[in-house]
């Protein structure tokens, strides 16, 4: 793991797990299209997960005419049922506009008092530094702003006891997030050996069958960018994150200098395996396109 704000060349195999996670989407399904087969692995081996979808997805039709809030119903009931296969305790709505999330302050306390109530170790959010892909899309703006306003709400609102003072004194003690893990980034660190659950992942996107226009298509595709990932490591599938470390305590859940001694250098894995073949830069992991 990286911890001194260098970036290795290729994202490194990460054993570390926390012990409560929290994934923030602008919408849902951006989950299911992010990291669902990390969360899946996390939650197998014994991590506790929530969802927060900051919108229900309401302006992700095809149909001018479609009522948007019969759309937003639908489309929370897919989401649900998609967390229920990944395996998440909950999921919470926000409710806030589809196609227009800003990343102030009203959206910030409502983050700060979800994170406050299930006090997270990390958060997985969409990367906000991630406009661009290369000649390959553009970053929706909403997971734009769902990704700086969790970064916002994480660090260091949450922690902060004078941020929405209210919230302490209604019981919401400050609550420290220790790490912010990346999805959807040009940037990554680190992949999670996924092998076990990329298919629970694939499962779980079919729920969204309201936005899926070709799902024997998506799960090729899907498929084909985590063995990419996968290969790197000397694994079947893997998916790429970038980890931005808070707080690096000894208290903060599994054995940190273990995991770090296990996967933090290339090095260490060439003393005891062949290095893998180099691999060319993966496809562009796909996204929704709302």
């Amino acid at each position: 793991m990286v911890t001194d704000g260098t970036t290795p060349t290729e994202p490194v195999s990460h054993p570390w797990r926390p012990g409560r996670f929290m994934v923030i989407t602008a919408h849902p399904d951006d989950a299911e299209f992010g990291p669902a087969a990390t969360a899946a692995k996390w939650i197998d081996e014994g991590s506790v997960g929530w969802l927060v979808c900051c919108t229900s997805g309401d302006q992700g039709g095809e149909d001018p005419e479609a009522d948007p809030l019969e759309l937003a119903l639908l489309r929370e009931e897919e989401q649900r049922a998609a967390a229920a296969i990944v395996g998440y305790q909950g999921v919470s709505f926000l409710n806030q506009p589809d196609g227009a999330l800003a990343n102030d302050l009203a959206l910030r306390e409502l983050l700060v008092r979800e994170i406050r109530t299930f006090r997270p170790d990390a958060i997985l959010a969409t990367d906000p530094e991630a406009l661009f892909y290369a000649d390959r899309g553009v970053n929706h703006t909403d997971h734009r702003a769902a990704g700086m306003a969790a970064v916002d709400a994480a660090y260091p609102a949450a922690r902060n006891p004078m941020a929405f003072p209210w919230l302490a004194r209604d019981g919401l003690a400050p609550h420290r997030v220790r790490r912010l893990y990346l999805f959807w980034s040009n940037a990554a660190t680190v992949r999670i050996d996924v092998s076990a659950t990329i298919g629970r992942k694939l499962d779980a996107l079919r729920a969204h069958a309201s936005q899926l226009k070709d799902p024997a298509g998506l799960e090729e595709r899907i498929r084909q960018w985590a063995a990419e990932e996968g290969q790197a490591i000397g694994v079947a599938a893997a998916e790429a994150l970038r980890v931005i470390v808070i707080d690096d305590d000894a208290d903060e859940g599994p054995d940190v200098a273990e995991a770090q001694a296990a996967g933090t250098t290339a090095e260490t894995a060439a003393a005891t395996e062949p290095a893998p073949e180099p691999v060319p830069e993966p496809a562009a992991a796909p996204q929704p396109a709302r």
